[in-house]
């Protein structure tokens, strides 16, 4: 009877297995950015600032293109990298350093040895998990933690984004605030990421002042349509 109920078990993790690996195959980061694309096509504004972008040629291509933010549509000015800042990237939400320092993988060699695990290429690809945002920001914000930031100046002209790289800190503005926290509680109960009872109480505070908006409700449809799940937390 116990050899019989090991094998039943042993089939369900197999299968349970086999679809991880399939799902992560099809939606590893690179194609999930392509997808996003699709996702963000009549909706093309960035995250943290509000800028809208679209598809231009890259400078001296006459073929290759890349997301551009209109610095005007949001009143954005560089703080320090003009260049980074002239492209839309795909930033992780939750920080995949966050979701990685769990794993095996990344304490073995980090996100280089992680790129090789078929569950770390799933959490990189979730499309829940990704918004687009202007390159510098997306690199500033690196893998601090979101929070407030008492008197700091805002260094991204007029974007309503604070970054405290001493505290490694990251204040994103009241209009997405609920988004991030619902990102996180979806990561966190998708994947059994560890939240400290600090970030609960900061993203449940900003779940309620930031309720679930009609884009939200469609990004999360889309994304359901092809990545196969939807966000619970968005309703």
């Amino acid at each position: 009877m116990n050899t019989k109920k090991h094998l039943i078990s042993l089939i369900a993790l197999l299968i349970t297995t086999f679809a991880l690996v399939a799902h992560a195959d099809t939606l590893n980061f690179r194609k999930a950015k392509k997808e996003l694309q699709k996702v963000y096509s009549d909706n093309q504004i960035s995250f943290y600032c509000g800028c809208t972008f679209s598809s231009q040629l890259k400078a001296g291509s006459k073929t290759k293109k890349r997301l551009t933010p209109d610095w005007d549509s949001c009143g954005y000015t560089p703080r320090k990298q003009p260049n980074r800042a002239s492209r839309i990237e795909w930033e992780h939400v939750m920080p995949a350093h966050h979701f990685g320092q769990h794993m095996q993988c990344w304490r073995d060699g980090g996100r280089k040895v992680c790129k090789k695990d078929n569950v770390f290429k799933e959490m990189e690809g979730d499309m829940h998990n990704l918004v687009p945002a202007i390159g510098e920001v997306n690199g500033d914000r690196s893998n601090f933690k979101y929070g407030m930031i008492e008197n700091e100046s805002r260094v991204y002209g007029s974007c309503d984004a604070e970054v405290d790289f001493k505290g490694k800190r990251f204040e994103p503005s009241p209009s997405v605030r609920g988004d991030i926290a619902r990102t996180y509680f979806y990561m966190s109960e998708r994947y059994n990421v560890r939240l400290s009872k600090q970030q609960r109480q900061l993203l449940s505070a900003w779940d309620k002042l930031d309720p679930v908006d009609d884009w939200e409700r469609t990004k999360n449809k889309r994304i359901e349509s092809i990545q196969g799940n939807s966000n619970p937390f968005i309703q």
